[in-house]
């Protein structure tokens, strides 16, 4: 299974690839673990922005989220943006890195949509076999009305999963940790118009069976 590439693959070899990824598990075991507590032996990341505030706010963070603005980075990008929110779809995930790009596959494990003191939206997928990381991540968006804040959260733990990914794992960190600020980033200016940004919030930890998020 290829996942390398010289050149950004093209919508063909996408729509095979995703079509073939669609056909396959989970390449782990805790499924939906982001919805509560991370598993044992997994590098967990969690990197968190305040967007605004106000329903105004909140309903352009939804929008972006439903629009994959989150990987629209230039060197990371998604297939298809068209993809629903929905359990179960599989998208494409590329990065560009040292020069290639990595093709990686997930699927939604599951979707949130909450009214409430606290409004939430977001998802969280999954990876498959052709990924070269295992692991879960969740893209969430939250207003709280009491404070009226808006914020974006990326939780996600994972390991390498291929031969490639364990023998450059410090870049591979440096990637994930860069597409934690760029995705916040690229949110913010999603639903705002000043050139501002507030500071992003980082935090990573490796869980174990006795320890809680970091």
């Amino acid at each position: 299974m290829r996942i390398l590439y010289l050149h950004k693959p093209s919508a063909e070899i996408l729509a095979r690839f995703v079509e073939q990824q669609g056909k396959l598990d989970f390449n782990y075991s805790a499924v939906g673990a982001t919805a509560s507590t991370p598993p044992a032996g997994y590098t967990v990341d969690r990197t968190r922005i305040e967007l605004g505030a106000g329903e105004e706010v909140f309903d352009a963070a939804k929008f972006a989220l439903l629009n994959w603005q989150q990987f629209r980075l230039g060197w990371v990008d998604v297939w298809s943006t068209e993809a629903r929110l929905e359990v179960g779809q599989v998208v494409a995930i590329m990065g560009q890195a040292v020069g290639l790009w990595w093709l990686n596959a997930c699927r939604i494990v599951y979707t949130i949509d909450e009214s409430g003191p606290i409004s939430s939206f977001g998802f969280a997928y999954g990876t498959l076999p052709g990924h070269v990381e295992s692991g879960e991540e969740r893209f969430l968006v939250e207003w709280d009305q009491e404070s009226d804040r808006v914020t974006y959260e990326i939780l996600a733990f994972s390991k390498p999963n291929h031969i490639l990914t364990r023998l450059g794992y410090p870049l591979v960190r440096r990637s994930q940790k860069r597409f934690g600020r760029d995705s916040a980033a690229s949110m913010f200016r999603a639903v705002n118009e000043a050139p501002a940004m507030p500071k992003v919030f980082q935090n990573t930890g490796l869980m174990s069976q006795t320890s809680g998020l970091l």
